[in-house]
C-alpha cells in the first residue's frame, strides 16, 4: 500500500498547491480541512481522501493522523497561539508514529521581534526533539501576496505598502516552495535539512513598481499606504511594519535552484501570469 501524506490546511492557498506537486511525484495525499464544504475543492486539487479536523481539536487531529507516514504542515497566517498549536501538532504526529514531518516555516525564524517569525522557532524545536525525520522550509516573501492587491494595482496604477519604499526583500513563488515540499515528502534527498528558499533578486518597492510598468505597458508608481487602511489588522501587524521600515528579509537563491535543478520562477513571469489571469493558488 502506498504511504499516505497528510497535508494540513489543504483548502488553503499554500498547502493546496502542495497536493498536485506531490501527485506529480507519485505521492498519495490525505487533505485535512476545517470545514465539510471544503472537501470537494481539495479532492479537485488531487487529494485521494479528505478529513475534517480543526487544529485546536486534538481528538480530530489524532484521528486525521491514523495511517499517515508523512505530514506537511503550514500554520495559518497570524494564527492565535500559533506556536503552541504547532507544537501540539508535532506531538500528535510523533505519538501517531508519523515518520517524516515537513514544516513550511519562514525565512529567518530567529527574528524574535516578529511574532509571525518567532512563533515558528518552538515548532522547529519540537520537531527536532521528536525523533521524526524532518525538513524545514524557510521561504522568503511570497510572490502570491501581490495577487491580493492586483486589482487595485491595475485599476489605480499604484503599488502601495505601509513601510519604506527603500526596504529590500527576497521573494519566492510558493509553487516553487510546493515543489520542494513535494520532493521532501516523497523522496529522501532533503531529509533532516533546513532550506532557505528564495528566487533571484532583492527588489525594493520602487523597483517592483518599475517592473510592473514594464510588464503592464503603462506606468505604475509606488506610494506609501497609510497603516490605518489596514483596519483591525494594523495592531496585529505593527511589529512587522516597524521591522520593515528599517530592515528587509534577504536570502539567497542558490539553494532553491539546486534543489529544483532549474531556475526559480521569476517575479516578472509571475506578474505576466497575473496580467493574463492564469496565476491561481492551489492549482500547481
Amino acid at each position: 500500500m502506498a504511504s499516505t501524506i497528510l497535508a494540513v490546511g489543504a483548502a488553503g492557498k499554500f498547502a493546496g498547491s502542495v497536493i498536485p506537486a506531490v501527485r506529480k511525484r507519485g505521492g498519495q495525499v490525505r487533505g485535512m480541512v476545517r470545514k465539510i464544504d471544503q472537501m470537494e475543492l481539495v479532492l479537485r486539487r488531487g487529494a485521494a481522501e479528505v478529513v475534517v479536523a480543526d487544529l485546536t481539536d486534538r481528538k480530530a487531529v489524532v484521528s486525521a493522523l491514523i495511517g499517515v507516514d508523512a505530514v506537511f504542515y503550514i500554520a495559518p497566517a497570524f494564527f492565535p497561539d500559533e506556536a503552541q498549536i504547532g507544537v501540539d501538532m508535532v506531538d500528535a504526529a510523533r505519538r501517531a508514529g508519523v515518520r517524516r514531518f515537513v514544516f513550511s516555516s519562514v525565512i529567518h525564524p530567529v527574528l524574535s521581534a516578529l511574532p509571525n517569525h518567532a512563533a515558528k522557532a518552538p515548532v522547529e524545536e519540537a520537531v527536532l526533539d521528536s525523533g521524526m525525520e524532518h525538513t524545514f522550509l524557510h521561504p522568503a516573501v511570497y510572490f502570491q501576496n501581490y495577487a491580493l492587491a492586483w486589482n487595485r494595482i491595475t485599476e489605480t496604477g499604484v503599488l502601495a505598502e505601509p513601510w519604506s519604499a527603500e526596504t529590500r526583500f527576497s521573494r519566492v513563488d510558493y509553487r516553487d516552495v510546493a515543489d520542494v515540499a513535494a520532493i521532501a515528502l516523497v523522496e529522501d534527498r532533503l531529509v533532516n535539512g533546513t532550506f532557505e528558499l528564495c528566487a533571484e533578486g532583492h527588489l525594493n518597492r520602487k523597483e517592483v513598481a518599475s517592473l510592473l510598468t514594464d510588464v503592464l505597458g503603462r506606468e505604475v508608481i509606488e506610494q506609501r499606504l497609510d497603516a490605518a487602511e489596514l483596519g483591525d489588522a494594523a495592531a496585529r501587524m505593527k511589529p512587522m511594519l516597524e521591522h520593515y521600515e528599517h530592515h528587509g528579509l534577504l536570502g539567497n537563491a542558490l539553494t532553491l535552484r539546486a534543489i529544483l535543478g532549474r531556475e526559480p520562477r521569476s517575479l516578472r513571469d509571475y506578474f505576466g501570469e497575473l496580467m493574463r489571469g492564469v496565476a491561481r493558488f492551489g492549482d500547481g
